[in-house]
């Protein structure tokens, strides 16, 4: 569960709730890892109006290595359920970015999408390691989008249609994290200019092929105007 989160247990679901868990715990192992101050406006917010209920939580963590480990939790009327979680790494070092998006609608996993991003055009031995995950046993694994060139060849992406394939999702989950950070452990900064400003470069680029996800924009413009969503998006979600 959210370290600081103020949801009760018996409201998240459980499904969702067993992904925060782990990634809590793997985020725990991480080196000087510590809470990111950010703009209150957006670490909790609910509305319980007739309609339009809506709950979203952030949490906002920084730690040796990583710029930035946020988790969101959201539930829109009560039928739409959403577990959003990157992190994003300090440009001095070689680390993918880890994203995880699952999309719950009426009790269905209609998205499940989880991914160790490259920071570099040589990704050969995060690819490698990748390789080796399984990643069977999926009946409905679903086509990446146009502007998802910025994953990894190893990105999976699926609807769930049973438990049987939360419990496989969540395997792949927590395999991808534990590459995380067993690659993170002990880890040297890389100093070369070049190659800081390659890293930048596909941070902002994940970001910026992140924004072009019409999906994220459609849902909030239900409850907050277009210039709240643009904050939202640029300062909260993807925010390099």
């Amino acid at each position: 569960m959210l370290a600081d989160s103020s949801i009760k247990i018996n409201q998240i679901d459980p499904f969702i709730f067993s992904l925060v868990k782990n990634i809590g715990e793997k985020r725990s192992l991480l080196d000087d890892i510590e809470i990111m101050k950010t703009n209150k406006e957006f670490t909790n917010i609910i509305c319980n109006e007739e309609g339009k209920e809506l709950y979203i939580e952030n949490e906002f963590h920084k730690a040796k290595r990583f710029r930035k480990l946020h988790v969101e939790i959201a539930e829109f009327s009560s039928n739409l359920k959403i577990l959003h979680c990157v992190f994003f790494p300090d440009p001095y070092y070689n680390i993918p970015i880890f994203g995880l998006d699952l999309v719950k609608t009426k009790n269905v996993v209609s998205a499940a999408i989880v991914d160790l991003s490259p920071v570099t055009k040589s990704n050969i031995l995060i690819d490698e390691i990748l390789d080796d995950v399984k990643k069977d046993g999926f009946s409905m694994k679903r086509e990446i989008p146009d502007w998802g060139n910025i994953f990894s060849r190893n990105v999976f992406f699926a609807s769930l249609i049973n438990k049987n394939e939360q419990n496989l999702f969540y395997k792949i989950v927590d395999q991808y994290l534990t590459i995380l950070v067993d690659l993170n452990k002990e880890l040297k900064p890389d100093l070369n200019a070049n190659s800081i400003d390659e890293r930048i470069y596909f941070q902002k680029n994940y970001c910026k092929q992140q924004m072009k996800n019409e999906k994220t924009s459609l849902v909030l413009l239900k409850y907050f105007d277009k210039p709240w969503v643009d904050r939202y998006i640029k300062e909260i979600l993807f925010d390099f």
